[in-house]
């Protein structure tokens, strides 16, 4: 956390303030010196807080400090700057005169206010509140007399003492407590007291004064001091922690988790208190304009009667629905239903509020954007175009992309899932919900999948040797490994539930067992795994497919009547006017090409040919030729392997229908097709009757340090052009085969890690002969394209020069990542937390494009590249192709597609179409500038003529 405050510090300018600069800005009385556009300034809640005050809604006066306040606090070592009080004494002035009372005031009614944070971005309940501020011995007394309600006026006492105590003077819960120290002497008393447990509005105005007292002594106790009394000490103090705890562990988390900058900081909001606690005709709640959940077009709270708004949040007492306020306060609730919509026809959103009634009058003391769910956030958004609050535009950019999943992933039934034992936690790899019977080997995983058994593949780690196992399976659950390892990637493409580094289990594969908080499962026991929240459960949780699957993919008639299918459908559509980038799928099978396409794809952007290799017995052909001593045996074994990847090849064409497949030939270093057990490889020489020393022999020359960087890509195709020449035979005769029963075909020949021209011209040469020949041989033809993968930086440093042979670049950004930083996806897990902590990495780089390093060279690339040849067709194919913020960066690159796993396909999609909205809304007000400017332009110009005119005239009569 300390290299986290120091990031912050660096962030933040170390210079003087300058004079005159604003801090305070106040509202109040329907007056407001901001508004709701200034965010960045006021933070959200002060800046909508200005809002609602400009459009006459009831809220109390206040004023908010600034944002540069938190940036100063924090570059001067928690200083604020000098002009800061004078501005907070005139924003107090101004409260008191809106309310009536002064602040500090122990003769009449005391201002008493509440003061807390308001970041730009809203972070429910992560940084602090401190209410009721401005009470002491003295003040109490006054509130008491003045309002005639004594167990009022120390209920609020309490209150503040524990709040500020707890929040300002550092009275917390210290190691070996179990329980916060201020509820613990509450606790004690009551039952010292009344010998059982009461809720705290039973607490008489004597008891309220006792636990004032022992209040204080705690404090007392645990900081060397007594409590301040000063109001404006309190004042001080507050701010002070409300800008400190932008800097607490659960913000620090929060804002890591939702890619908050540490640099934004916090404003401060300094309110006028209104009191839902002085009873039965008072209360606060929270609630949202419209159900968060599944956006029923209801309101959808939570109110207490005689309480403060923080009893609703905090579980001190159970709060009732906030339906049931209309029969407890009539006219208070049907003021807040005007305000409900006046709230959204304002914001045109969906709200989530906070209000207080005090003594029958209604008060509102925030509202910002509420949080949603996916399934809400469609459904508001279809509803709220219909009801003309906004546009389909607009619609599509309040869907989250990154929340898509939650539609489309299967779910755990909440009940089971509720009363489940919760074993493990690793990385949400691939959303949704898995329950199976667990096997530790995929051949296992397999076979018991073909017994009609459910499937969970659990593993250490997973390799292409283990695609069969994972293609069986429900879910797929790795001790090791991040969400871009090898199990991650082939998990999302399959649409498989996946987590990965789930280090609390132990696996033995020996033994056949799982052993996880301090049970032990056997090969054949069930486990469950949630892939949204990367949650391990044990036994069988029961699992419901998503109705948008289901419709989509499997053409259930009932699941395409349900509304959200339709709406869902909708969104596609909007998605697709909107869109200037085209959205392919990375798929290796028909199948996987059916689902891409049902889901919008518009081609094949990455089809892997190595995973084709280990279907059925095609692996023995495979190990054939690598284990081959001359070129006649390799060319036998791989003329066994053509007919099967030409059958590929056909299935993808024809699933296809003439839209483009990109195809890239084998990438992986030959060792990772061979069986690396002693057992494997004595079965294997059985099988193909080669001696096993030769097989060892043969994965022992293979070995290499480190083949991320070895033997493998087009290296391979120049070393063994055999290879390549089969692959492209394979490819051309497919195509030819589909084109002869006049279906369109568009085939594009991917060279992979290309850094050199040389390189992919020599592969390039060998693809274009034997395209020549397939047409001479099959009398048809065909078109095709032969381009490259740039996944080293050469490569991208070359484009220019490689773009003279090359027809298209496809960026293979897992490998581009991995060679630019010279990190290994698969062995960040050690330092990836930290890096992330230390702010080194924003986002883990293999989840979400280095824009600023890897993006660079991309660019670098795609100028290079358009350079030699303008009409070059540019796409990406690295997993990153399915995640939200890298596809806008693509947009951002002008590239024709971005690819990604089938069920990623409408998460890239309304990405892609997120961009362009947005890309054209920035260039919006430059547009209309430039018209008004042209319209001014005739105006202007007939106006200096005049001037000119005038001018002659008067020199004229001067002569």
């Amino acid at each position: 956390m300390a290299t986290v405050k120091k990031s912050a510090k660096k962030a933040a300018k170390k210079a003087p303030a300058a004079k005159g600069t604003k801090y305070v800005y106040t509202w109040g009385n329907g007056k407001a010196d901001g508004n709701g556009s200034m965010k960045a300034l006021l933070g959200g809640k002060g800046a909508n807080l200005a809002e609602m005050t400009r459009i006459g809604l009831p809220v109390p006066p206040g004023f908010t400090i600034t944002t540069e306040v938190c940036t100063y606090f924090y570059a001067n070592k928690k200083t604020y700057p000098s002009s800061l009080q004078a501005q907070m004494e005139a924003g107090v002035k101004n409260m008191e005169k809106i309310m009536g009372c002064k602040f500090g005031d122990a003769k009449g009614l005391p201002l008493l206010v509440a003061v807390r944070s308001g970041a730009r971005d809203s972070m429910p309940g992560m940084m602090d509140t401190i209410l009721n501020l401005g009470l002491n011995d003295e003040t109490v007394k006054s509130l008491a007399a003045v309002t005639k309600n004594e167990r009022f006026a120390w209920d609020c006492y309490r209150r503040f003492v524990q709040m500020y105590g707890d929040v300002v003077l550092g009275v917390q819960k210290t190691e070996g407590e179990d329980h916060e120290p201020f509820e613990v002497v509450i606790e004690e008393f009551k039952h010292e007291k009344y010998h059982k447990d009461i809720i705290d509005s039973d607490l008489t105005a004597d008891d309220q004064k006792e636990l004032v007292k022992r209040f204080k002594a705690l404090v007392k106790d645990r900081t060397g001091k007594g409590f301040p009394s000063d109001p404006w000490e309190q004042l001080r103090g507050a701010a002070g922690a409300v800008f400190s705890s932008w800097m607490n562990d659960r913000a620090i988390v929060y804002r890591r988790k939702y890619n908050i900058p540490a640099e934004w900081g916090t404003a401060v909001n300094v309110q006028a208190m209104v009191y839902g606690n002085t009873g039965d005709t008072s209360g606060s709640g929270v609630a949202f304009t419209r159900n968060p959940a599944n956006g029923v077009n209801e309101f959808y709270g939570e109110f207490l009667v005689n309480a403060q708004g923080e009893d609703v949040v905090a579980g001190v007492r159970t709060p009732d629905p906030v339906a049931l306020m209309k029969k407890a306060m009539p006219k208070p609730f049907a003021e807040l239903m005007k305000v409900r919509q006046i709230l959204e026809k304002h914001f045109k959103d969906v709200q989530d509020v906070e209000f207080t009634v005090q003594e029958g009058k209604l008060f509102m003391l925030q509202t910002r954007n509420g949080k949603r769910t996916a399934a809400a956030a469609l459904k508001f958004s279809m509803d709220m175009v219909k009801e003309g609050l906004i546009d389909w535009k607009t619609a599509v950019l309040r869907n989250p992309a990154d929340q898509l999943d939650q539609l489309l992933a299967p779910i755990f039934d909440v009940t089971e899932a509720k009363n489940a034992k919760e074993l493990a936690k690793g990385l949400p790899a691939g959303p949704g919900a898995a329950s199976g019977k667990i096997y530790l080997n995929a051949d296992r995983a397999a076979a018991a999948a073909e017994r009609g058994e459910r499937v969970l593949l659990v593993r250490n780690e997973t390799s292409p040797e283990d695609l069969r196992g994972m293609i069986a399976a429900e879910g797929i659950l790795t001790a090791k490994g991040g969400v871009s390892s090898h199990a991650a990637l082939v998990a999302r493409q399959m649409g498989k539930v996946c987590i990965c580094g789930a280090s609390a289990i132990d696996i033995d594969y020996d033994k056949k067992t799982v052993k996880v908080a301090g049970e032990t499962f056997k090969e054949g026991d069930y486990l469950s795994i949630d892939g949204t929240s990367g949650t391990v459960y044990g036994g069988e949780l029961k699992t419901a497919p998503s109705e948008i699957i289901t419709g989509i993919v499997d053409g259930d008639k009932a699941s395409k009547k349900t509304e959200k299918f339709k709406s869902f459908l909708k969104l596609m559509e909007w998605c697709e006017q909107a869109t200037r980038m085209a959205v392919r799928t990375n798929a290796d099978t028909p199948e996987q090409t059916r689902i891409a396409l049902a889901f919008g794809a518009t081609g094949i952007g990455l089809t892997r040919t190595e995973h084709m290799f280990f279907e059925g017995d095609r692996i023995d052909a495979m190990r054939e030729m690598i284990l081959a001593t001359s070129l006649p045996a390799r060319k036998k074994a791989l003329a066994k392997l053509l007919p099967y990847q030409r059958e590929d090849f056909t299935g993808i064409f024809k699933a296809l229908k003439g839209l483009p497949a990109t195809i890239r030939l084998l990438d992986p270093p030959l060792h990772e097709f061979l069986p690396h057990s002693k057992e494997q490889q004595l079965d294997l020489s059985k099988k193909i009757g080669v001696p096993v020393e030769t097989i060892i022999q043969r994965v022992h020359d293979l070995h290499e340090f480190n083949p991320m960087l070895g033997h493998r890509g087009c290296r391979l195709g120049i070393a063994y052009p055999e290879i390549t020449e089969m692959q492209a035979r394979a490819i051309f005769e497919a195509a030819a085969d589909v084109a002869k029963k006049k279906i369109a075909v568009k085939p594009e020949v991917m060279i992979p890690l290309v850094g050199f021209s040389k390189e992919f011209d020599l592969q390039a040469e060998i693809v274009h002969a034997v395209a020549k020949e397939v047409m001479a041989e099959k009398k048809v033809t065909f078109e095709y394209q032969v381009g490259t993968m740039i996944e080293v930086p050469r490569g991208a440093l070359t484009a220019d020069e490689i773009a003279k042979g090359a027809e298209f670049f496809s960026f293979g950004t897992n490998d581009l990542t991995q060679t630019a930083l010279g990190i290994s996806r698969d062995d960040m897990g050690a330092f990836l937390m930290p890096y992330i902590e230390s702010e080194v990495f924003s986002k883990n780089p293999f989840a979400t494009l280095d824009a600023t390093g890897v993006g660079q060279l991309m660019e670098t690339a795609v100028t290079k590249g358009r350079s030699t040849r303008p009409n070059i067709k540019l796409g990406i194919c690295g997993e990153h192709g399915g995640d939200p913020d890298s596809v806008k960066f693509c947009h951002k690159l002008g590239l024709n597609y971005v690819s990604c796993s089938p069920y990623r396909v409408p998460v890239a999609r309304l990405a892609a179409a997120q961009a362009a909205i947005e890309e054209g809304k920035g260039a919006a007000p430059a547009k209309k500038a430039a018209k008004k400017a042209a319209k001014k332009a005739p105006a202007k110009k007939a106006a200096a003529k005049k001037v000119a005119k005038k001018a002659a005239k008067k020199a004229a009569k001067k002569k």
